[in-house]
């Protein structure tokens, strides 16, 4: 791993591929996928606007009762432009919502969902820091063991997507975690 600092962000690269961390703000360059943090019941990707409902009261029930939790450590795949990777790492209804186990799954489904689908670059957030406690550091260790198990062949260029708002000290510390 080389390192490069350049202001509240830095590059890294990792075999042929290359880690540009930055900020939601400032997009390093386009890519083929996004990754996003969601829950079993895919509450936190829904729609914030209410919609008129088209369907009679008992046919929304009877859906309502259809659906299914997705399983904790999985990825949906939305086929958007670009693709969305709907990382699976939340239980709304435990204390922490997240759990290590599922994040290193979803790390390691995301990384054989871009493999399957030829993806060359994509957007990823420290999962279980954007809607989780988890730590940013120990977020990064996580994706730094799930890289260094599987990096898929043709993904070039990866975009860590920093939280707003971050400081030197946790970019250090992100940084470090990556490299542990």
């Amino acid at each position: 791993m080389k390192l490069i600092y350049g202001g509240l962000h830095f590059k890294m690269s990792m075999g042929a591929c290359r880690l540009v961390a930055a900020p939601n703000e400032n997009p390093p360059f386009k890519v083929d996928a996004m990754v996003a943090e969601e829950d079993t019941f895919l509450v936190l990707s829904a729609d914030p606007v209410v919609k008129e409902p088209r369907e009679s009261l008992e046919t929304m029930i009877e859906q309502i009762n259809e659906i299914r939790p997705e399983v904790p450590g999985s990825v949906l795949v939305r086929k958007n432009r670009p693709l969305e990777f709907l990382a699976i790492v939340h239980d709304l209804d435990l204390e922490p919502s997240w759990k290590e186990e599922w994040i290193s799954g979803a790390l390691d489904q995301v990384f054989r969902e871009a493999a399957a689908r030829r993806v060359r670059s994509i957007a990823l957030p420290l999962l279980g820091t954007t809607h989780g406690s988890l730590e940013a550091k120990r977020a990064a260790t996580l994706l730094g063991d799930a890289l260094r198990r599987g990096l898929p062949g043709g993904l070039q260029r990866i975009w860590l997507i920093l939280p707003s708002g971050i400081r030197q000290h946790d970019l250090d510390n992100i940084e470090s975690g990556l490299k542990d």
